[in-house]
């Protein structure tokens, strides 16, 4: 039986029990990692039954979360796999100033465009009832096209940040078993929880789990700081540590943390993650405009709360000596090491938390772009409203499988896969921003900007960088940077221009409705 696969891949191999790692603390580790996501399950089940079939309901949870839940749900939401994984490698490989870009960096960035982006589509949503930005985007310039160009844009990079979660969950196992549960078995465990709640739970017990996840996140991290550093003998061991091992680490400033990519990385993670169909709809969800707005003030504080104690571990592990196998990553290999298995299982329990609570808004926001945004207006127009929301459980069910078969190729590093993906999604933010404050932008003004960003950004994805001489110095086109700066800031340069100009240069259609956007501050 296929399913029964999947249960076999977790159960450990007897060969790598009997080669250190007993059979007990396998099942120990197993047991706290699957228990938090039947848990998890339950409050989704218990969700199902109060979420009404419409779509709205489904997607939005009635427009009516308030601040605790509105902030957690966004806030784990962001917590990925790129956060538990990603960001304490790198902290690990190139020293701490990686908080600098995602804790302070971000979480200011990223709170300044939710007031500026979020807010906006708040005021707009709650007087014409958008569920989707695409949906706000076609009917304000009267385009099917722009609105169809928005969703398949947002779902294609969609694609690679869902993989990165299914990545991370195969190499979570992976380390925290030490092998016992291959990789496959990792990444197909979690795929099956997040098909199972999406399809039942909607945005209600999404956001409802992601409180609990959040609040769970916090806790296990700084529980796990505390415990490292009573373990190894105290701050003052660990710096000792980084001065013998690692001194470099304890000055800022490096040749990887260059003033190009400090910048570069921030500006494009915090555009992009504006533009994450999982985040730009939680902007149309909050009951009141009182409680958006004390949510994107407190996020910059939640941001350091959690950012802060992933990456010092991180940090923390070079100073210590910590060896990570290839292809491993180093939160666990450090908690494996001065922490019970236990505990080392709860805090990865935490990450799968971190990449669930991820997977499942990514699921659920993607699900409405493809059956609002794409099936309804090119397939089926006259859909209904429960026929729409069986639909989206079909495409949860649909994507997350082929993610889950694209994750099994290992296409790059989780920072690879998470960066690609934010740059992509941060080509939209510009002529979005461009269209919610200058009334006279014309469709064919978006129609050329995101267009062409994307090509742009598209082409140096996927296309070998080329040496080129000029002038006696090499040139790489189609490189990922130029100059120490990333590709994607040209693209979204290009995009805002291009919106402006072509907008200024075309004269609006008559079914291009600019005051829909034209509201008023609550």
């Amino acid at each position: 039986m296929a399913g029964s696969g999947i249960w076999e891949a977790l159960m450990p191999s007897p060969a790598l029990l009997s080669g250190g790692l007993s059979a007990a603390a396998t099942s120990v580790e197993l047991l706290v990692v699957v228990g938090y996501l039947l848990v998890a399950l339950l409050v989704g089940l218990v969700a199902y039954r109060l979420t009404g079939t419409d779509a709205e309901d489904y997607y939005l949870a009635g427009r009516s979360l308030g601040t605790l839940v509105l902030l957690f749900t966004t806030f784990a939401t962001l917590l990925s796999a790129f956060t538990f994984f990603a960001g304490p490698n790198l902290a690990y490989a190139q020293g701490p100033e990686w908080i600098l870009v995602m804790g302070t960096m971000d979480g200011i960035l990223f709170a300044m465009l939710w007031y500026l982006i979020g807010y906006k589509q708040w005021l707009i949503g709650q007087q014409h009832g958008y569920v989707t930005l695409p949906e706000m985007l076609g009917d304000r310039f009267g385009s099917t096209r722009l609105r169809g160009l928005v969703a398949g844009v947002s779902l294609f990079w969609l694609f690679p940040y869902v993989m990165l979660q299914q990545m991370g969950a195969g190499e979570a196992l992976v380390g925290l078993t030490d092998g016992a549960v291959p990789y496959w078995g990792g990444a197909a465990l979690i795929t099956v929880f997040m098909i199972l709640y999406v399809g039942l739970a909607g945005m209600r017990g999404v956001a409802w789990t992601d409180t609990i996840q959040g609040l769970f996140m916090l806790s296990v991290i700084w529980i796990a700081v505390a415990w490292v550093l009573s373990a190894v003998g105290g701050p003052t061991a660990v710096a000792a540590g980084l001065d013998a091992n690692a001194p470099t680490f304890l000055a800022l400033g490096s040749s990887f943390y260059t003033p190009a990519y400090i910048i570069s990385t921030a500006v494009v993670i915090a555009f992009g993650v504006t533009m994450f169909p999982q985040i730009n709809q939680r902007f149309f969800v909050a009951e009141s405009a009182t409680v958006l707005k004390r949510s994107f003030t407190l996020w910059p504080v939640l941001v350091l709360l959690l950012f802060v104690p992933a990456f010092l571990l991180g940090t923390w592990a070079a100073g210590l000596g910590i060896s990570v196998p290839e292809g491993a990553n180093v939160l666990p290999v450090l908690l494996g090491e001065y922490t019970p298995a236990w505990f080392a299982a709860l805090v990865i329990a935490g990450a799968m938390a971190a990449m669930m609570s991820s997977s499942d808004s990514m699921l659920l926001s993607g699900s409405s772009y493809f059956t609002r945004d794409l099936y309804r207006p090119f397939v089926e127009p006259a859909v209904t409203a429960d026929r729409e929301a069986w639909l989206a459980r079909g495409g949860v069910v649909a994507f997350a499988t082929m993610t889950f078969l694209a994750s099994l190729t290992r296409p790059g590093t989780l920072i690879q896969v998470g960066s690609t993906a934010f740059g992509g999604f941060a080509q939209l933010a510009l002529p979005v921003m461009v269209a919610l404050y200058w009334p006279k932008t014309t469709r064919r003004g978006m129609l050329a900007g995101i267009g062409a960003s994307q090509l742009l950004y598209l082409s140096h994805v996927f296309v070998p960088a080329i040496p080129v001489d000029v002038g006696g110095t090499t040139v790489a086109l189609f490189a990922r940077t130029y100059g120490g700066w990333d590709v994607a800031l040209a693209g979204m340069a290009l995009g805002a221009v291009l919106t402006i100009g072509v907008s200024w240069a075309t004269t609006a259609g008559s079914d291009e409705a600019a005051e829909r956007f034209a509201v008023g501050a609550d």
